[in-house]
C-alpha cells in the first residue's frame, strides 16, 4: 500500500497523483504477484483495476510490466469486497458482501500460495480491524497530505508489529514491511 509520510493512501478526494513508481517498484510488484495466487480488492480499486489490466499488456507499446501484471490479473482468482456489487456475477472473481471476516478467515484457511491485497484502504482497515492482515507492504512515500484517506482504523486496542525489511527505492520511496504479532 502507498502511504504518504502522515498516513494517509489517497488525497480528500482520493487523488493517488502524489504516488512514486518506477521499474524499480513494478519489480517488486512482479516478485509478490508471482508468490501469490489470489488477490483481494475493495470495490473501487477493483473497478480501476479491471478498467486497465485486463488488456494493458495487449498494447504494442506496452511496457515489460503492463504485460507481466495484465497476465497475472487475468489469470489470479480474485475477491471483490463490496456491498454494491452483490448479487452480481463478474468473471474469474467472488463477490463478498456479507459475514466478511468469516469468509475471509475460511479462504485463508485453504491450501495456496499468498494473498496479496494492492490498494483498497476501505477493505484493509476492515481486515486490520478483524485480525485478518497478516504483513503490511507501506510504500512510504516523501509527501505530506495534510488530509484524505487515512490509511490506518481507529482500533479498540494496540497492534504490535515486527519489521521484517525495510528498502529505499532509488525514487525517495521507503519500503517498510512489517508482521503483524
Amino acid at each position: 500500500m502507498h502511504v504518504s509520510l502522515d498516513g494517509f493512501t489517497g488525497g480528500p478526494n482520493g487523488e493517488m497523483d502524489w504516488i512514486r513508481v518506477d521499474s524499480e517498484l513494478f519489480e517488486l510488484a512482479s516478485q509478490a504477484t508471482e508468490m501469490s495466487d489470489l488477490a483481494i480488492y475493495g470495490r473501487v480499486t477493483w473497478e480501476m483495476m479491471d478498467g486497465y489490466w485486463p488488456t494493458a499488456g495487449d498494447s504494442p507499446n506496452a511496457s515489460k510490466h503492463d504485460k507481466e501484471h495484465s497476465a497475472w490479473y487475468n489469470k489470479v482468482e480474485k475477491i471483490v469486497l463490496s456491498k454494491t456489487l452483490s448479487g452480481k456475477s463478474i468473471p474469474n472473481a467472488t463477490i463478498i458482501s456479507d459475514n466478511v471476516a468469516p469468509q475471509i478467515r475460511g479462504v485463508k484457511e485453504k491450501p495456496g500460495k499468498q494473498i496479496v491485497m494492492f490498494g483498497s484502504p476501505s477493505a484493509v482497515r476492515l481486515l486490520i480491524k478483524e485480525n485478518l492482515v497478516d504483513e503490511f507492504w507501506l510504500f512510504v512515500n516523501p509527501v505530506l497530505l495534510g488530509k484524505g484517506i487515512p490509511m490506518f482504523p481507529a482500533l479498540e486496542e494496540r497492534k504490535s508489529l515486527e519489521l521484517l525489511e525495510e528498502k529505499r527505492f532509488k525514487n525517495g520511496v521507503i519500503l517498510l514491511k512489517f508482521s503483524v504479532k
